[in-house]
C-alpha cells in the first residue's frame, strides 16, 4: 500500500501561486497513475488533474490552463504548480491514485486564497 504525504499549502491572495508536493512511498509510485484532488468546505471531493506513468495530464475544466501537474518518478514525488488562484480554488487538496483513488488518503494541506 502507498503512502501518501501533502505539502506546500498555505494562505494566498488571489492571482498568486503555490506549488503542492505529494511524497510517496515505496517503489510502486512509479507504475501509478496518479491525480490531485481537492474538497472545499460543505462539497464533495472533485479530482483537479491526473497524470498517467507516462506523463500524460489531464485536467477539471475550472483549473485548465492555470495548474500543472507533473511527477518525478526518481524521488517519489507528485506536484500541483498552481499559479493565478482564485477564492474558489480554496480547499484541502490530496493526491492518491487516479483516475480510482485508493481507500487509504492522506491528511492533505490546506490551501486558502483570499486577500
Amino acid at each position: 500500500q502507498v503512502q501518501l504525504v501533502e505539502s506546500g499549502g498555505g494562505l494566498v491572495q488571489p492571482g498568486g501561486s503555490l506549488r503542492l508536493s505529494c511524497a510517496a512511498s515505496g517503489s510502486i509510485f512509479k507504475f501509478l497513475a496518479m491525480g490531485w484532488y481537492r474538497q472545499a468546505p460543505g462539497k464533495q471531493r472533485e479530482v483537479v488533474a491526473g497524470i498517467t506513468v507516462g506523463g500524460a495530464t489531464n485536467y477539471a475544466d475550472s483549473v485548465k490552463g492555470r495548474f500543472t501537474i507533473s511527477r518525478d518518478a526518481s524521488k517519489n514525488t507528485m506536484y500541483l504548480q498552481m499559479n493565478s488562484l482564485k477564492p474558489e480554488d480554496t480547499a484541502v487538496y490530496y493526491c492518491n491514485r487516479a483516475p480510482s483513488p485508493g481507500d487509504s488518503w492522506g491528511q492533505g494541506t490546506q490551501v486558502t486564497v483570499s486577500s
